[in-house]
């Protein structure tokens, strides 16, 4: 059977774009739908502005260091009314690049919504319809809305963020996991007065439980109103803004509220079910470990299908299904040991298994140390930094690294070799320190706090 294309990827973000750009450069003919802009959640309303708005809401902290250093500093107010156009500015231009690419690559792109009519028909909304001998599905997640919240569609979700032409001046963010808590210290930074609930017992769920707690302490020490065990029971629109009524009987009105109370897999109504692929519980795609569906000319990449929703986790999966499926060399993704970075203030960088998740595994060695660095210490800060690692009693390898502090995104990376390659607590030990950095501690915790 002929086909118009060896393969059609629906979604244009980054796991999307890099297979199709690699299929169509080994000599395949290959599409592409977008339904919204290039680049996915992670360029156009994700990491990339995210981390753009990180980088802005930490230049109050640094003003007031640096004062207390000694320089004679004015710190003036956040305009977002300058940093807005210049955030988007760069989104163009990074679209602009993943376009580029693509279309040197010789990649046919669709700017219209695109469902699957079949396992080898792909129909777009223009009513054009176009066969694929492979169908790759790349089309990401989407926020979650508690529907059954009185008031709920008061609420903006973290897409919304970065198009609001207007810093509120009060914002309540709803969630606990890591955007909510990024959120959370980045308005906090641009000097809007944040308040956090969290219905849960303690913020970040599934991460280690002592830095959670670590953390959260750090959170409400640079000013953030943090409530766990809090959720809404109802939004009005009162006062010229967004009255709250919590769980807890407090009520507070608000210029917004921002949900983050979790993603769900984007597969609604783009007829995978129809065609015969299987969905999980919450919606996402069912896949091997070749990123296979239950169909097998349909295949999916990156946090459609929830394994682990990164995006360089998604360019590695689009990656491996073109040397599975057009180069004819089988090839899986390593979902172990993936270092990740929550860009809090400060951050959590990790690695490896949490304390409890190694105690259920084996008998473990627990070294942690929480101290003052020196930058801070200096001008009487008491927030502190926390390394942790966490070590078999048997094979004495480094199972897990945790690190709270300044620019613990960029040092979990490295972190992250020497746990991918098994080092042990020995190989740490006879690393010498750089001196004087806070990172030295990480070489330098000689006896276990705790043994499990």
């Amino acid at each position: 059977m002929a086909f118009d294309y060896d393969l059609f990827v629906i979604g244009g973000g980054s796991g999307g774009v890099r297979a199709a750009r690699v299929a169509s450069e080994t000599g395949a003919k290959v599409a592409l739908a977008e339904e919204y802009r290039m680049g996915g959640t992670c360029v156009i309303r994700g990491c990339v502005p995210k981390k753009l708005m990180v980088f802005a809401s930490e230049y109050s902290e640094h003003a007031r260091d640096a004062a207390d250093y000694g320089w004679d500093i004015t710190a003036g107010a956040f305009d977002w009314s300058k940093f807005r156009p210049r955030m988007r500015a760069e989104l163009d231009r990074l679209e602009s690049i993943y376009r580029t690419n693509v279309g040197k690559a010789g990649v046919d792109v669709f700017d219209t919504r695109a469902t699957v009519a079949d396992p080898h028909t792909v129909a777009l909304a223009t009513g054009q319809t176009v066969t694929a001998k492979h169908i790759l599905i790349a089309t990401g997640g989407r926020p979650f809305l508690p529907s059954e919240t009185p008031g709920i569609e008061l609420a903006m979700t973290s897409n919304d963020v970065f198009l609001m032409d207007d810093l509120p001046k009060k914002i309540l963010i709803v969630g606990g996991g890591y955007i909510a808590c990024e959120f959370a210290c980045i308005f906090n930074g641009l000097g809007v007065e944040t308040t956090q609930f969290y219905r849960g017992a303690q913020i970040l769920r599934g991460f280690d439980d002592e830095a959670r707690g670590h953390l959260a302490e750090l959170i409400r020490g640079r000013g953030v109103n943090l409530h766990v065990g809090t959720d809404v029971q109802r939004m009005e629109e009162r006062d010229g803004g967004i009255w709250v009524k919590a769980s807890d009987g407090s009520e507070d009105v608000y210029d917004k509220v921002l949900y983050a109370t979790g993603r769900k897999p984007n597969t609604a109504d783009l007829g995978l079910e129809e065609a015969g692929v299987k969905l999980g519980r919450w919606g996402q795609i069912e896949v091997d470990e070749y990123s296979q569906t239950s169909v097998p000319s349909i295949f999916a990449v990156g946090d459609v299908t929830d394994r682990v929703n990164l995006t360089p986790v998604a360019i590695r999966e689009g990656a491996a299904f073109v040397e599975t499926v057009f180069k004819g060399n089988p090839t899986t993704v390593d979902h172990k040991d993936i270092p990740s970075a929550i860009f809090t203030q400060p951050e959590y960088g990790a690695v490896g298994l949490t304390e409890e998740e190694a105690r259920e595994q084996e008998e473990i060695e627990v070294y942690c140390a929480a101290f003052r660095p020196m930058q801070g210490s200096f001008i009487g800060r008491e927030e502190r930094v926390l390394f942790k690692l966490i070590v078999s009693r048997a094979s004495r390898k480094v199972l897990g690294c945790h690190i709270i502090a300044p620019g613990a995104g960029e040092l979990i990376q490295f972190a992250g070799v020497a746990v991918k390659m098994g080092a042990t607590k020995e190989d740490f030990d006879r690393t010498v320190a750089v001196h004087p950095t806070m990172s030295e501690e990480i070489v330098l915790m000689k006896q276990p706090v705790r043994t499990a």
